[in-house]
């Protein structure tokens, strides 16, 4: 994320946390001098301006922890599942849902309600709006939604004609030219899980091999599919919704294809860490995080979206992919080498 983009978004947190703060100010004694400790996958710019308000009006230190986008939410994860045995964390902030599951079947939060999910972002296809031209493209099932992800009509007359499925980006037509973040970590690795139990495993087996022969450019992070597509190198990537829509603050001639059944809703989730060290802080913390404030304020800089219809995205049987997780890692490491 470019500096520009970044003080785009600071500035917008900034600005709701002030007009909010007389409403929701604690006056009722004197504020802890407490500490929590805070394992964060959302990105650092959203997060810090959040936990800075949480400290300021209940007096609590947020200690956070931030992971690389390359590998964001598998790292914290395995962090946790290595401190089982003595805890060092009290909160975990991810950014998808998969990994949180893996950590609560795994006892790393308390039981019972050891977690929540709150808010999404969607799995999307990017655009060059330069070079794919056809039908308009305004994601119907989002307009009119304040934090809705923007998608243009695209250009009519162009040379390309933008994909109409997932399933068509192992097309001729495609090779060399399509993104995607490295599939081992992230939310591309939960979309392709899914994907899987989606299609079927031979199906999907099939389509993994002739999408890595197709020669995609296999990125770092999902934030680089998209400025891949802004530089021309790329033609169309698979990302996050939010991550289009800090492009397109930056400027960048990108846009997002409308959600489909082949994409997949991205909630965030918090949980508290089973023997976590300030359980009275991680609860209060806990409870900010999935609060509808801080919901609206990740949706007003679109960190999170608003508007995606429930169902117009995958459906995934969460245990069943948990189930599966180790045998589609494995085929992924095989197919997608680097």
């Amino acid at each position: 994320m470019s500096s520009t983009s970044v003080a785009v978004a600071i500035a917008t947190i900034a600005a709701i946390t002030g007009a909010v703060s007389l409403v929701l100010h604690r006056s009722t004694g004197q504020p802890s001098s407490s500490e929590v400790v805070l394992y964060c996958a959302q990105d650092q710019v959203f997060a810090e301006p959040i936990l800075a308000e949480f400290t300021r009006r209940t007096g609590t230190r947020v200690k956070a922890v931030f992971d690389s986008e390359a590998v964001k939410t598998v790292g914290l994860a395995n962090r946790l599942l290595a401190e089982r045995g003595r805890p060092a964390c009290d909160v975990f902030w991810g950014n998808e849902e998969f990994r949180t599951r893996q950590l609560a079947e795994a006892g790393v939060f308390r039981d019972p309600d050891g977690w929540k999910a709150f808010g999404r972002r969607t799995r999307r296809l990017v655009v060059d709006t330069r070079w794919v031209g056809g039908p308009a493209s305004v994601d119907q099932s989002s307009a009119g939604h304040a934090g809705a992800i923007v998608t243009d009509p695209l250009p009519t007359g162009s040379p390309i004609t933008p994909p109409g499925s997932l399933l068509e980006l192992t097309n001729a037509r495609w090779r060399g030219k399509v993104s995607i973040a490295f599939p081992l970590f992230g939310t591309t690795a939960t979309h392709l899980h899914a994907l899987r139990q989606h299609w079927g495993d031979s199906n999907w087996t099939t389509w993994c091999r002739a999408l890595a022969a197709n020669q995609p450019f296999l990125e770092e992070g999902n934030s680089q599919v998209v400025r891949r597509v802004a530089r021309g190198e790329a033609t169309v990537g698979l990302t996050d919704s939010d991550d289009i829509e800090a492009g397109r603050r930056e400027g960048l001639a990108v846009s997002a294809l409308p959600v489909s059944p082949e994409m997949l809703a991205i909630p965030n989730t918090v949980g508290i860490v089973r023997g976590a060290p300030h359980p009275e802080a991680a609860q209060k913390l806990s409870d900010h995080l999935t609060s509808p404030e801080v919901r609206a304020k990740l949706v007003a800089v679109a960190a999170l979206e608003d508007g995606v219809a429930d169902g117009a995205t995958l459906r995934p049987d969460w245990p069943v992919l948990l189930r599966d997780l180790d045998r589609s890692t494995a085929r992924l490491q095989e197919i997608f080498r680097r």
